[in-house]
């Protein structure tokens, strides 16, 4: 079969709504946008806390946050979202009946968010964990000197600093994110991805959709570049050299 080079498809009224198939796939670009945004607040709340207890003086503490981390970081994330929308509400009940009568599509956009939220949150826990190991190892005992609690000294002071240097790495984890999204497709979430292999299925123009698919993502990516380019240039310290 010929491949259709054909940009013309992307005008025609879409087979399953009443709109042009560009807009249809447009759509799906609004379910990546909103779990990226989602999935990226979860993965940094919990990052920054479990990240935080890695450098805790208590060694439990900081085996169950290791635990944390190498579980989610080395279950590759289809696996885990299969996890998350096939096992886990049969393991949990109230979850599995919330499943059945809510709309579909937002079941599958609260499991892609859990899932991908934790999952990222494992990778940025080892980046909060960085940032808090490369600052000066008598910060936190100056703080303390000051009257600072142990919990005062990293809220106010440890974790400011370290999250500033971790803005670059944090930059790279939202690309990723964005990128991750596309996984979600296959639990049924019509994001970009699925939206564009609708449309290739239905007239056969695959070259269109995932031409149009591929312009969105690129457009994502340089806005979510670009946000976090201006978010790195304010929270710069000027004349900061991390530790060593």
């Amino acid at each position: 079969m010929a491949l259709n080079f054909s940009l013309d498809s992307l005008l025609e009224q879409s087979l399953l709504t009443e709109d042009p198939w560009w807009v249809y796939i447009l759509n799906g670009a609004w379910w990546t946008i909103g779990l990226t945004i989602a999935a990226f607040a979860l993965a940094l709340l919990i990052g920054i806390i479990v990240g935080t207890l890695r450098t805790a003086p208590n060694k439990f503490v900081r085996g169950l946050c290791e635990a944390w981390i190498e579980l989610f970081r080395n279950i590759p994330l289809i696996v885990q979202i299969f996890i998350w929308y096939f096992v886990i509400p049969e393991l949990v009940p109230w979850y599995k009946d919330w499943l059945i009568e809510v709309d579909p599509a937002v079941g599958q956009f609260v499991t892609a968010f859990i899932c991908m939220g934790l999952f990222t949150s494992s990778r940025i826990a080892e980046q909060v964990r960085a940032g808090i190991s490369s600052l000066p190892r008598g910060l936190p005992n100056a703080a303390k000197a000051l009257g600072f609690t142990t919990v005062q000294a990293y809220v106010q002071v440890v974790l400011p600093m370290a999250m500033r240097l971790i803005v670059p790495p944090l930059t790279s984890e939202s690309m990723n994110l964005v990128k991750n999204t596309a996984v979600a497709m296959t639990i049924g979430l019509p994001e970009l991805t699925m939206r564009a292999n609708e449309m290739g299925e239905n007239t056969f123009t695959f070259f269109a959709a995932y031409l149009w698919a591929t312009i969105l993502y690129i457009i994502i990516a340089l806005v979510v570049n670009q946000l976090m380019a201006w978010v790195e240039k304010k929270s710069v310290i000027p004349g900061f050299i991390a530790a060593k």
